[in-house]
């Protein structure tokens, strides 16, 4: 009699290896905290909490860095989707950093860079040891080089060649204080393995993830809204098209890509079909330099 042979399925792999690093940082620290920004990766990553501490409330606030140049959609789903489940919010306020002197408004008109002492900043404020980030490996090229539980020290900065390891799936979480851990659940998920998982567990989105119809200009090769924090440039001529946003970020900084995908099912069928990541396509803070996402992440960006 031959034994049938059991194989998880892909997804579920997935889903329980992030529920276990979810239940993990919650068990050896403290005070940990959820970014949440209200992008797909955020929003899987708040499912996977859901079912990591069910059918107890989620243990821990989301804290959002906002930067002030949010789309409105993004906004208005954030702040539905965390009075549905009940949780305390805190917002790391850009704007409000900017009015009380504690960063400088860029001369580009972009607020990524600027984003990092602001969350920094809240981090120190309310004691937070342990922050869920939904960065994932196949997004960019430092990303690939972070490990699951990345260690920062208390200045916040981020040290490739200090990173522990990490085998057999033991975590170090041991720090001293002001350290703290930034922790990515979603490290070994794809851009198409997160459609797939909203798709399965029927998840909503903001609706600027599909497509409609948008006044863009095209700028460095990409299509950007035209908006209050995206004015349009001398020389530059808006036209209407059907785009959709494969990421989340600044409306300042963040482009759409030309869609027909209208639906989570053609969106699955679109990213199956790219060869390029979500953010080489469509965030131009990344285009700066060659190395501007490790730069920032030296810096303390999640």
């Amino acid at each position: 009699m031959t034994r049938p042979a059991y194989r998880v399925p892909h997804l579920d792999a997935l889903e329980a290896e992030s529920v276990f690093i979810l239940r993990e940082v919650v068990a050896e620290l403290e005070r940990p905290v959820l970014l949440f920004s209200g992008g797909k990766d955020s929003i899987v990553m708040l499912r996977l909490a859901q079912k990591a501490f069910a059918p107890a409330q989620i243990p821990f606030p989301v804290m959002h860095v906002d930067t002030g140049h949010n789309f409105a959609e993004v906004l208005e789903y954030r702040d539905r989707r965390i009075a549905e489940l009940g949780l305390q919010l805190v917002v790391a306020s850009v704007p409000a950093a900017l009015a009380q002197g504690l960063v400088r408004e860029p001369g580009d008109g972009t607020r990524n860079r600027i984003q990092t002492p602001v969350l920094l900043d809240a981090i120190e404020k309310h004691r937070f040891n342990a922050v869920f980030g939904g960065a994932r490996r196949d997004e960019e090229k430092a990303r690939a080089k972070e490990r699951v539980f990345s260690f920062r020290d208390d200045f916040g900065q981020w040290d490739p060649k200090n990173q522990r390891p990490e085998l057999w799936g033991l975590y170090n979480g041991r720090h001293h204080p002001g350290e703290s851990i930034r922790v990515f659940p979603l490290s070994n998920w794809t851009e198409l393995d997160v459609w797939h998982y909203i798709d399965r567990e029927s998840l909503s989105l903001p609706p600027i993830y599909f497509a409609h119809e948008r006044e863009v200009v095209e700028r460095d090769g990409m299509l950007y809204a035209v908006n209050e924090h995206l004015p349009v440039r001398p020389g530059e001529e808006p036209f209407k098209a059907r785009v959709r946003y494969r990421t989340v970020g600044d409306a300042s900084c963040t482009a759409a890509v030309r869609s027909d995908a209208d639906t989570v099912a053609k969106v699955v069928d679109e990213v199956a079909a790219t060869r390029i990541t979500e953010r080489g396509a469509t965030r131009g803070d990344d285009r700066v330099s060659e190395a501007a996402m490790e730069d920032r992440k030296r810096e303390g960006y999640f």
